[in-house]
């Protein structure tokens, strides 16, 4: 897209773009590629850096080397007579220029400053000058082979880690450096070759070829050059010699370039001489390597307007939302009004809730599997140091993964292995609790003492049904009772976990075509409670005050219940009417007439009496005399575990109901009516007026980053048309 007039500014483009939305939004994760510069310690690395700058310089002093990534962009300043060096300072990211000297220092104190760690934090240094070679590269740390002890060996690994980090990244186009030798020892292009296995994104540069002259000859030149076959087809590779001298010696900068381009052509002289392949000429020397690279970037930064110019419309449409939904918050939570939106904020989260309860195909928060939901609910209740229930049904179960085991492949919970939310959960924790309970036992054994203490001195005291229900009342009920608890807190629990599921829920509403079927003020009202930190704490206590109150109001129904019920179980004992109807009958039923109607009652009383029935047979059958006392008791406790057991099986029967009843629908039904009752305690208004001065900053905020995307947008935008244009002439 862009010509080669156009380069500088393209790389200025894009770079500041880059540098804007990275350092001033805030956003890491950019469509730009870039070059990485890898490879081992003294392969050349850091002049091969020199030589793109057209100068010498050395950012690390001291033996410690670099800890961090250097993004180094070089540009071409036809006009200038001496190069400028800017450092972008890391806590503004304005670009400052300094003297060379000082940027060394600048750059060496940063890499120094991390001591035996490393960082992924940048620094930036931008070189103008005419000497030098129109990109942008990330020198990285240099890998090491050999450490003298086992910290410096850490150090090692934490400097690889970091480097692959980079080179895994799919943006990043990898320079790989060694020095000419056998293709096979090369082992950071083995590196490259494990993340790039088809050499799409490296390209091998091989430097010090100056020490190969002797060796290559007219015959073996082109295999060299070639890799003997070491080197795929397809990797882009160069050869060349850098600008060095001897050692004690310093390189005056004016003559730097000069020797660089001495190197280049003595690399061109020998190569021809050798009768090298014109293909491989071009391989050859800095400046082909120099003239790929400009090409290379060139094309890589043009290719990637369009991408930056998507992300940066979604930036903006992100923002432009955020911004709206700020000034939304701003209007709604004037000091007039806060009150009654935190109550409409509360209202639809309840009216969102039910929906959640009904449920929702696509949500996908808060599924969990039923081990994983356990050990949560386990977790929780060790956290707050739980101990007014018990954990496990049964001291069978060495521990929860056993009662796990047993739930998901001995008694197989339908949906055990399915990761479900909302109403679907809730069927399961009921299926999980009703198995809980029926493991309750009575405690205690009923010993002959405690029958003849119920029975009293007198064998005709009292009646062997008042002696079970005088046994009964005692103790037993306590087992059920305490796994009676178990099962409100799973279900106060299940409730408390639905909140971020409900939230979601609100959110994905926005723009969604089902949005429809629901009322509008779920979506908007769902981003004041996640913005506004008073409205979302003031819903969420509230709603779990409604959780408590719920649990509280379910545990003493079900105790008065089972108090009832062990008081008086001939009563509760009573089965189902049922009308005993045959299927001939059913196929001809029409409306019955007021004699069917008499006809039928006393039917169905009569039905209902089978388990009170049996109890009454066997009652009878306990004896009376005083001689019989232990044949009486053996009687007595048997009926006694019957008597339990049929209570038992009774209210595991119809646990489902109880919690539907005494906690569900009245927890669906009243949370709006709890909602509109929110008061705002002076701790709150605290925190709102808090929060009002936050939001006037985080609009201000929002506006900036909105005005910087919207700027990149248009300077983009304008370049891409600028070129448009001049290739259309």
């Amino acid at each position: 897209m862009a010509g080669v007039g156009s380069r500088s500014e393209l790389l200025n483009l894009l770079g500041d773009v880059k540098a804007r939305v990275q350092d001033k939004i805030g956003i890491v994760d950019f469509p730009m590629p870039q070059f990485i510069l890898i490879g081992k310690q003294s392969v050349g690395k850091s002049r091969l850096i020199e030589a793109l700058a057209g100068e010498t310089f050395n950012f690390i002093s001291g033996t410690l080397g670099s800890r961090r990534p250097t993004i180094l962009e070089f540009r071409n300043v036809a006009g200038s007579k001496a190069s400028k060096w800017f450092v972008r300072d890391r806590a503004t990211g304005h670009w400052n220029e300094h003297e060379i000297s000082r940027v060394m220092q600048l750059v060496g104190d940063a890499h120094e400053e991390l001591g035996e760690t490393v960082s992924s934090d940048p620094i930036c240094v931008r070189v103008q000058s005419p000497a030098c070679v129109d990109m942008q590269i990330v020198d990285l740390p240099g890998f090491r082979d050999f450490a003298l002890d086992t910290s410096k060996q850490e150090l090692c690994n934490r400097i690889e880690e970091l480097v692959m980090q980079f080179m895994r990244d799919p943006r990043n186009v990898m320079l790989c450096v060694e020095q000419c030798g056998d293709a096979a020892t090369m082992s950071t292009l083995g590196k490259c070759r494990s993340i790039d296995p088809k050499f799409q994104r490296t390209i091998l540069v091989r430097t010090k070829l100056d020490k190969y002259y002797t060796d290559l000859t007219k015959e073996n030149v082109n295999q060299w050059v070639d890799g003997f076959g070491d080197l795929p087809e397809n990797l882009v590779r160069f050869a060349l010699t850098l600008p060095w001298w001897q050692d004690g010696e310093a390189c005056p900068a004016e003559s730097f370039v000069k020797l660089r381009e001495e190197f280049n052509q003595k690399d061109m002289k020998e190569m021809r001489d050798r009768m090298l392949k014109p293909q491989y000429l071009e391989t050859i020397g800095f400046q082909s390597f120099a003239n790929f690279m400009e090409k290379k970037i060139e094309h890589m930064f043009a290719d990637a307007i369009n991408p930056v110019l998507d992300k940066l419309k979604e930036l903006k449409a992100k923002w432009t939302s955020k911004e709206q939904s700020l000034v939304t918050e701003h209007e709604e939570t004037d000091p007039h009004r806060i009150l009654s939106t935190t109550r409409e904020c509360g209202t639809s989260f309840a009216q969102a809730l039910r929906h959640v309860m009904e449920g929702i195909p696509n949500l996908m928060t808060g599924r969990m599997k039923l081990d994983s939901e356990l050990r949560s609910f386990h977790d929780h209740h060790l956290k707050v140091g739980s101990d007014h229930f018990v954990m496990l049904p049964s001291e069978d179960f060495r521990d929860l993964d056993d009662y796990i085991e047993y739930l998901t492949n001995e008694i197989q919970v339908g949906a055990s292995d399915a990761e479900v939310n909302g109403g679907a959960q809730f069927r399961r924790v009921m299926s999980e609790v009703e198995i809980f309970l029926r493991f309750s036992e009575i405690a205690v054994e009923t010993k002959k003492r405690d029958v003849i203490q119920a029975r009293g001195v007198s064998m005709s005291s009292l009646t062997w049904r008042d002696v079970v229900v005088k046994l009964l009342s005692n103790e037993a009920h306590l087992p059920l009772q305490r796994r009676v608890q178990y099962v409100g807190e799973r279900i106060k629990w299940f409730f408390q976990i639905q909140k971020e599921a409900v939230i979601d829920f609100m959110s994905s509403l926005e723009g969604n075509p089902s949005s429809t079927m629901y009322s509008s003020l779920l979506w908007k009202n769902v981003k004041l409670i996640k913005q506004n930190e008073m409205i979302k704490h003031l819903v969420f206590s509230t709603y779990d005050q409604a959780c408590q109150r719920q649990l509280n109001q379910f545990i003493e129904l079900f105790d008065n219940m089972l108090t009832s019920t062990f008081a008086n179980p001939w009563v509760f004992l009573k089965g189902a009417t049922y009308g005993g109807y045959t299927e001939e009958e059913d196929a001809d039923a029409a409306l019955p007439s007021i004699d069917d109607t008499k006809e039928r009652i006393p039917k169905e009383i009569q039905s209902r009496s089978g388990i009170e029935s049996t109890l009454s047979k066997w009652l009878l059958e306990i004896p009376t005399e005083s001689h019989q006392i232990d044949e009486a008791v053996d009687k007595v406790q048997m009926l006694v575990l019957k008597t339990y057991s049929f209570i038992r099986s009774q209210v595991c029967d119809q646990v489902e109901l109880f919690a539907e009843s005494f906690f569900k629908l009245p927890m669906l039904r009243r949370l709006e009516e709890d909602m509109n009752k929110i008061s705002l305690s002076d701790a709150d208004k605290t925190n709102y007026k808090a929060r009002r001065e936050r939001l006037e900053g985080e609009v201000t905020k929002v506006r900036e980053n909105l005005k910087e995307v919207s700027e990149c947008i248009e300077k983009l935008q304008g370049f891409k048309l600028k070129c448009n244009a001049q290739r259309a002439h």
